[in-house]
């Protein structure tokens, strides 16, 4: 421990942010900044008056000093985000003002914007325009007006949902609201502020690519790639890059900040010799890094590899070479202490263990073989690279997705080059491009053969992946782990990497210990009882019925009006309105009757024709269609359960 913190000091000041984040979110509201704070400063002051025959005996008291202040500055910054994302807004319409922060995504009806709000407060919602050519001009630095009541982010309540409320408390957002075409304008004011420079920047890229004349599925392929946009990838691309273990190049992140680095460090080829020259070319390196930062729209991941690269250009203007885990603890430790919540997004959790695990795999597998030529030597590297990479992730990717690639030494073998390939191509075409358009006939041939070259490795890039997805058990799915079961499986996989230069028994008996855990685990798993459950899931605009046990799922796919199979209880399923000035001898009694997809069914109606002990209203109503009929159930005094409105509805057997 002593070592460790002795080389990468980072990682004992690291250590106070992350505990911090987690007590306060695991126990909201017990932690007093003002006792840690008084704590801080009382074991710091006592520190400098030790008596030096105590000095070393005592030097523990300022290191808890800086820790306990650490601790206390994190928890006023986690406070601060928190009450940041807390909903309170008036319950009807209000007057606000904000400006777009991010690049506007087009959705089916409406025009979904980021807004950063200045009055009445300032808080991050989204805000979804009705779709017209007014709201499609929307850009990054609008300043808008408008009139909404908020709406607090909810979860849809399905057994198998993410907390998506939490997702959006992450991310920074208190509301989101809709906003008719009428109740809304644009002023002629244009906010400049660092993040919207980006995004302004961000967007002019997309309009570049777009000249190209790329088919849809390479323009949405090299957006993702080159400046992180996503919002064009179709689901079928995300998931087949997934599926053959390459999705991490679709987000851009340490790998393409490495690509740009090698790419101006060629470039700056002369300037050697002496320190000034050294000193001149690192600072062009991380003026040029950040630039690459502002265009991808200053994601968590770049940033963090752009912080780390920054740290390495200083370490050479001094002679100092080489990543440590102190690099990668410095880029956590700022990027935390500015987004506490940051910590539990999956995206920081990935980017991060990746890199750590490159830093601590990577050096022992390379030592089980040295090539001797330079072909061998690179897939080696590359071959290392991605399995110690695959290594830190894969039990985090099981505990979040439950799948995970099988052929990923493979594909990224032959997509980490490709790719690389690609972000080198794009600075010739942009290169031949502009000059073009500024009046230099002589660059539009080579412009046109950069961009065809260009399209077609694109084009083979992507065939690859498809290929990959294609073949034969090339996913393993449905093999989620439990929290604890992560955390075994992390220690399998570093106790057994241990071992290669280890040859104690620790690591051995970390390796069987966590084996006989993760057994134990899994075994208590199998043989807990899962009971078979019939659920009526809350998807907007639709209806989705199904069996669950455990977790697989079976549809219930009659459509209709039909009864649903149950052992116990009568449930029935109608969606479609057949009963007006229709006559029934005798009610049908039920348990449960779910109204399904036709607007116009009146309780005044149905309870004519059936007796039911509760009504489950579809999420595929229409809002007026559901609030009209719970209206009506209470007045007749019929239980009602609205699905939209209190989530999934689930009857077990």
């Amino acid at each position: 421990m002593r070592n460790i913190i002795g080389k990468a000091p980072f990682v004992f000041l690291l250590m106070p942010v992350v505990a911090a984040i987690v007590i306060n979110d695991l126990m909201p509201g017990f932690i007093s900044v003002f006792l840690f704070a008084t704590t801080a400063i009382i074991l710091m002051g006592i520190s400098f008056f030790v008596p030096a025959a105590h000095a070393y005996r005592l030097r523990w008291l300022f290191g808890a000093g800086v820790m306990a202040l650490i601790f206390s500055i994190t928890t006023l910054r986690y406070n601060q985000e928190k009450q940041q994302a807390e909903f309170n807004f008036p319950n009807g319409n209000a007057l606000y003002q904000g400006y777009v922060t991010d690049i506007p995504q087009e959705k089916p009806k409406s025009i979904q914007c980021n807004i950063a709000l200045n009055v009445p407060n300032k808080k991050k919602v989204i805000v979804y325009f009705q779709k017209t050519d007014k709201s499609s001009s929307l850009v990054p630095g609008d300043v808008v007006i408008f009139r909404v009541q908020m709406q607090p982010f909810k979860n849809f309540g399905n057994p198998d949902d993410f907390d998506y409320a939490r997702l959006m408390r992450n991310r920074g957002f208190a509301a989101s609201g809709y906003v008719p075409e009428n109740q809304w304008m644009k002023t002629e004011i244009l906010n400049r502020t660092p993040y919207v420079i980006s995004q302004q920047i961000r967007l002019k890229a997309l309009e570049f690519y777009k000249s190209f004349g790329l088919e849809n599925d390479e323009y949405a392929f090299i957006t993702a790639l080159t400046i992180g946009y996503k919002e064009f990838l179709p689901q079928e691309m995300e998931e087949a890059f997934r599926a053959s273990g390459t999705s991490h190049v679709l987000s851009v992140s340490g790998l393409h900040v490495g690509i740009i680095y090698l790419v101006i460090t060629s470039m700056l080829f002369f300037l050697k010799g002496s320190k000034r020259k050294n000193i001149l070319k690192q600072i062009i390196i991380i003026l040029s890094l950040w630039a690459y930062a502002f265009i991808t729209g200053l994601s968590v991941a770049v940033i963090r590899a752009a912080i780390m690269l920054s740290i390495f250009c200083v370490g050479n203007m001094f002679n100092r070479k080489g990543f440590s885990y102190n690099t990668v603890a410095i880029a956590a430790f700022f990027i935390l202490l500015s987004r506490p919540f940051g910590l539990f997004e999956i995206g920081f959790q990935m980017s991060f263990m990746a890199v750590m695990a490159i830093l601590f795999f990577q050096p022992k597998i390379n030592r089980l073989y040295m090539p001797q030529n330079k072909v061998p030597a690179t897939l080696w590297s590359l071959f290392t690279l991605s399995l110690a990479a695959q290594a830190g992730v894969f039990p985090l990717v099981l505990y979040y997705f439950g799948t995970f690639p099988t052929y990923f030494f493979i594909t990224n073998l032959l997509i980490v080059p490709l790719t690389n390939l690609i972000v080198y191509a794009v600075i010739p075409v942009a290169v031949f491009s502009a000059a073009g358009s500024i009046g230099f006939a002589v660059f539009d041939f080579p412009a046109m053969l950069c961009q065809w070259l260009f399209d077609k490795i694109c084009r083979f890039t992507l065939s690859v992946v498809y290929f990959f997805e294609t073949l034969p058990a090339a996913q393993i799915k449905d093999q989620y782990l439990t929290f604890w079961g992560m955390i075994l499986v992390f220690l399998l996989v570093i106790s057994f990497f241990m071992r290669f230069e280890n040859k104690k028994f620790a690591p051995i008996f970390i390796f069987l210990s966590a084996a006989f855990g993760l057994f134990s685990l899994q075994t208590i798993e199998s043989i807990r009882p899962k009971p078979l459950q019939l659920v009526v899931f809350n998807r907007p605009s639709a209806s989705e019925i199904a069996y669950v046990h455990g977790r697989q799922k079976t549809m219930f796919s009659n459509s209709g009006n039909t009864i649903i199979p149950h052992p116990t209880k009568r449930i029935v399923k109608i969606s479609s309105n057949i009963f007006e000035n229709k006559v029934s001898k005798q009610p049908f009694v039920s348990d449960y009757l779910i109204l399904s997809e036709d607007n116009s069914f009146s309780m005044y109606t149905l309870k004519n024709h059936f007796v039911t002990r509760e009504v489950i209203l579809d999420s595929s109503l229409s809002r007026s269609a559901s609030k009209r009929l719970m209206r009506q159930c209470r007045e007749l005094g019929i239980k009602v359960h609205d699905i939209a409105e209190s989530g999934a509805f689930i009857v077990n057997f």
